[in-house]
C-alpha cells in the first residue's frame, strides 16, 4: 500500500470523528467512504491467535469488507500455523506470520491491527499500534487496569486513529432496538440492571515451575509484565486464573459484556459506590487464585443500581439463561442476551420477544458469530468513514472500568467510594494503589 493512500485513509476517517451526518466539510460520513473508492483496502494483522479467531473469519474472508490480512501473529508457532491452516480454507492467498507484535507494528503498509492477545497485552498493544497510526480493534477488556483504559481514551483523542473493543452485543439488531425502546420509555423509569454470567468450568492444574513449551516466546508472552519464571499450563488461557499478572478474572473476562449492556440500557457512566462479596468456593484445592463467584453492586448518583452476579464454575441458570441482562422499570421489564430479547410488563406478562437468529456463543469456550462479525464489520467501516462506530472505546473504557472496581473491591476486602466524574477511587489509600500496575522496565505507558 502507497503511503498516500494510507495516510488518506487516516486523514480521512479522523475528519469524520466526532462529526454528524454532515460534517465540518459538508460531507456525509457516507460521501468519505464513496471517495476511497472500492480498490481502497485495508492491510490487517491480527495478533492473538487464541480462542477468538474464530470471530475474525468471517469478517476477514467476506468480499465486502475489502480487507488483506497481511498478518498472523503470536508468541506461540502452533498458534501461528493453525490459524493459517483455518483461513487457507477462507481466503486464497497467504498472510505473513510473524511471532513478534513489534515488526507487525513497524510495517508501515499495515492500517489495522486485530488486538485479540492476553488481557495485560490489550492496552499496550493499543497504544503501541496507535503510536504508530493504526487503527485497533482490541478484545475486551480493553485495559488491565483503570488507568490504562485513561490512557487509550487519551492515546485516541491524541492520533485520531478508530479503536474499537471487542463489546460485540452493541452491534447485534435486536440488542439496538431494545435499548432503543427502553431508552423511549417502554418499561417506563429504568432503576436497575441484573447482569448475570454462569459457567461450569472445571478444575485447572496447580501451576508449578517448568520449562516454556516448545515454540512459546515466554519473554515476549509477558511483555509488559513484571518477570517471573514459567510455570507449567500458564500460557495456555489458565493466565486468567493464575494471578493478576496478565488476567483480570472472570468479571473482566465476562462481566465486560453484560454490564456494558446495562449501562448502555441505564445511561450511566461512572459509579458513586462499588462493593462485592465473592471467593473461591469450587476446587479448593486446585491452581485457582481468584474468586470464583461474586457479587457486585454499582450505585450511581442519579440513584440507578447495577447489579452483577458471576459464577464462573457453578452453571445453574439462577436467570433462566446462561448469561445476560435483566432491566428493571417503573412500568415492566426486559430480559436481554445474545439472543435476543424479552420485553414483559409490570405484572411479568410477556409483551413482546425478538429472538435472534445468529449463532454467537454464549458460555463456551472460542469466538466467532453474526454479532462479532456485524461488530468487526462496523469497525471497518468507521475507518473508512461509512458508518458511526457502535461503540467508541470511551464506552468500552467505562465499563471495562466497572470490571476493575470489582476486583479492587474484592482485592481489597472494601467497598469503594468513587468520584462520579471519572470513577476515580476516593475513600481506600489501598485501593488507589491498584489503579495502575507495575510495568517491566522499558515497557511503561505512555506520558499523555
Amino acid at each position: 500500500m502507497k503511503k498516500n493512500r494510507r495516510e488518506f485513509i487516516k486523514k480521512s476517517a479522523a475528519a469524520t470523528l466526532g462529526f454528524s451526518a454532515m460534517g465540518s466539510l459538508g460531507f456525509s460520513a457516507k460521501s468519505y467512504g464513496n471517495i476511497l473508492g472500492s480498490n481502497e483496502r485495508l492491510n490487517v494483522a491480527i495478533a492473538g491467535l487464541g480462542r477468538r479467531l474464530g470471530a475474525y473469519y468471517e469478517p476477514i474472508s467476506l468480499a465486502k469488507n475489502n480487507v488483506n490480512l497481511m498478518y498472523l501473529c503470536d508468541v506461540m508457532e502452533s498458534q501461528m500455523t493453525r490459524a493459517a491452516n483455518n483461513f487457507s480454507k477462507r481466503i486464497d492467498y497467504k498472510p505473513k506470520l510473524e511471532g513478534n507484535i513489534m515488526k507487525v507494528l513497524e510495517d508501515k503498509e499495515v492500517d489495522v491491527l486485530i488486538n485479540a492477545t492476553p488481557d495485560h497485552w490489550h492496552a499496550p498493544g493499543t497504544w503501541l499500534a496507535s503510536e504508530r497510526g493504526k487503527h485497533v480493534y482490541v478484545e475486551k477488556p480493553c485495559s488491565h487496569n483503570p488507568k490504562e483504559g485513561e490512557i487509550l481514551i487519551a492515546i485516541q483523542k491524541k492520533y485520531g486513529n478508530i479503536i474499537q473493543m471487542g463489546n460485540q452485543q452493541r452491534s447485534a439488531p435486536e440488542s439496538i432496538e431494545i435499548i432503543k425502546a427502553i431508552h423511549g420509555g417502554a418499561i417506563g423509569k429504568v432503576n436497575m440492571a441484573k447482569a448475570f454470567y454462569s459457567n461450569a468450568r472445571g478444575r485447572v492444574v496447580n501451576p508449578t515451575p517448568a520449562a516454556p513449551p516448545e515454540g512459546l516466546d515466554w519473554e515476549l508472552f509477558q511483555g509488559p509484565a513484571p518477570r517471573r519464571e514459567y510455570t507449567d499450563n500458564t500460557w495456555d488461557y489458565n493466565w486468567h486464573w493464575y494471578g493478576w499478572d496478565y488476567g483480570t478474572a472472570e468479571t473482566g473476562n465476562n462481566a465486560t459484556h453484560e454490564l456494558d449492556v446495562a449501562r448502555w440500557a441505564l445511561q450511566v457512566d461512572y459509579p458513586v459506590k462499588v462493593s462485592t462479596v465473592g471467593g473461591k468456593f469450587h476446587f479448593e484445592d486446585d491452581g485457582w487464585t481468584m474468586y470464583d463467584t461474586l457479587e457486585s453492586t454499582y450505585q450511581f448518583e442519579n440513584g440507578s443500581v447495577i447489579q452483577w452476579d458471576g459464577k464462573s464454575r457453578n452453571g445453574y441458570s439462577t436467570y433462566g439463561s446462561d448469561r445476560g441482562t435483566v432491566i428493571y422499570g417503573s412500568e415492566g421489564s426486559v430480559f436481554v442476551n445474545r439472543g435476543g430479547y424479552k420485553h414483559f410488563d409490570r405484572s411479568g406478562k410477556l409483551i413482546k420477544e425478538n429472538l435472534a437468529s445468529n449463532n454467537e456463543g454464549g458460555t463456551q469456550l472460542g469466538g466467532g458469530g453474526d454479532m462479532s462479525t456485524i461488530h468487526v464489520s462496523n469497525f471497518f467501516e468507521a475507518i473508512r468513514g461509512n458508518e458511526e462506530q457502535n461503540s467508541t472505546i470511551e464506552e468500552g473504557a467505562v465499563s471495562t472500568l466497572l470490571c476493575h472496581l470489582a476486583n479492587i473491591s474484592y482485592r481489597t476486602g472494601e467497598s469503594l467510594v468513587c468520584d462520579p466524574k471519572n470513577g476515580h477511587i476516593q475513600n481506600s489509600t489501598k485501593a488507589k494503589a491498584l489503579w495502575a500496575r507495575e510495568y517491566e522496565k522499558g515497557w511503561e505507558p505512555p506520558s499523555l
